[in-house]
């Protein structure tokens, strides 16, 4: 079924916090049948649940028409302090992992294109632009784009200054019309629609989406952080017992359990037109139904839903979504283990 620009419009901008700019995508999608988006992932810490909700995100943009474009950015990685020797194993495993996770989201196999940073960015052109564009943004304006994405630290390294310019050229060499991202990376998608014109090249639209919290008090979701997410592969009794410790007090629907329920679960659900069961006790209730992410939002903050049955119902529900990609990397232990050595 063929979608209007209006539909379109509305599936690309669910779940999103920001569009640079709402105009410039209504007129591609008046324009362009099948336009292209790109997301990077730069090889650092292994990919966890936080990534799911970008992955639906590029699902979205495939329904509704789009060429996707995951950009498995080594190079990138090894300027945010990712060791050189590890960025072909780092690759090889985000290269299983993330297809699989798109998919496990509805995104469809034959319209996702994997691309390998070093496999273009080496290139005399690209390598030539950057130095142009080096030579047009400040220090100043490049600590400020990468501040909220490279670990920069209280002795940052020159390659984190490098790391924005880089993600703003790739955006014309890919090439894409949007670049996709989480809010964190704001920062750069407005350098390279400022700076990428002083090249002579057009700006992209940039599409942001909120960043789900980690399970801490503290929020944030990081690879580095063992207790803060949960991992792609971990199985349905590691993903309980994470829940379990995670941070979710009675009535308040700020933390990052309820984030992934309303951000994926019921988006997944409503897709289906399913409903979201939590199994309960009939001595507690019985089971709870939800179809909207309000009702389910409403029965926490009224705390007709306890925690303990939120977490319990999320665990089962992330497990569905892993089961796939834990069986793409069946028995591929030894890569596991040379890409993210103890």
């Amino acid at each position: 079924m063929t979608l209007t620009t209006e539909e379109r419009l509305k599936l690309i901008k669910r779940n999103t916090s920001e569009v640079l700019t709402e105009e410039e995508l209504t007129n591609l999608l008046k324009t362009k049948q099948n336009p292209s988006v790109y997301m990077g992932t730069a090889t650092t810490g292994r990919p966890h649940i936080g990534y799911i909700a970008w992955a639906q995100k590029l699902a979205d943009f495939s329904k509704a028409g789009f060429k996707i474009k995951v950009l498995i950015a080594d190079i990138h990685g090894a300027l945010d302090n990712t060791p050189w020797k590890l960025l072909n194993k780092r690759y090889e495993y985000y290269n299983i992992v993330i297809p699989a996770m798109i998919e496990s989201v509805g995104g469809l196999k034959d319209n996702i294109e994997l691309v390998r940073g070093s496999d273009y960015q080496l290139n005399k052109e690209y390598v030539m632009d950057l130095y142009k564009m080096s030579s047009y943004v400040s220090v100043r304006n490049s600590t400020k784009a990468a501040s909220d994405v490279v670990k920069m630290g209280d002795n940052p390294m020159l390659s984190g200054l490098i790391y924005p310019l880089m993600q703003a050229l790739d955006e014309e060499y890919l090439p894409v019309d949007v670049q996709l991202g989480g809010v964190d990376q704001r920062k750069i998608m407005v350098l390279a629609r400022e700076f990428l014109p002083k090249l002579g090249y057009q700006p992209r639209i940039e599409i942001m989406i909120p960043l789900i919290k980690g399970l801490t008090q503290d929020g944030k979701m990081s690879s580095s952080i063992q207790n803060s997410k949960i991992d792609l592969l971990d199985d349905l009794k590691t993903i309980q017992d994470k829940l379990k410790l995670a941070y979710c007090p009675e009535g308040n629907s700020e933390n990052g359990i309820m984030d992934f329920a309303k951000i994926v679960i019921m988006t997944q659900k409503q897709d289906k037109d399913e409903e979201f069961i939590i199994d309960r006790p009939e001595k507690w209730g019985g089971p709870l139904k939800f179809k909207t992410v309000e009702e389910l939002e409403n029965a926490f903050v009224s705390k007709q839903l306890h925690p303990m049955d939120l977490k319990n119902g999320v665990a089962i529900e992330i497990d569905k979504l892993l089961a796939p990609i834990r069986e793409k990397m069946k028995d591929r232990e030894q890569l596991i283990e040379e890409a993210y050595p103890q």
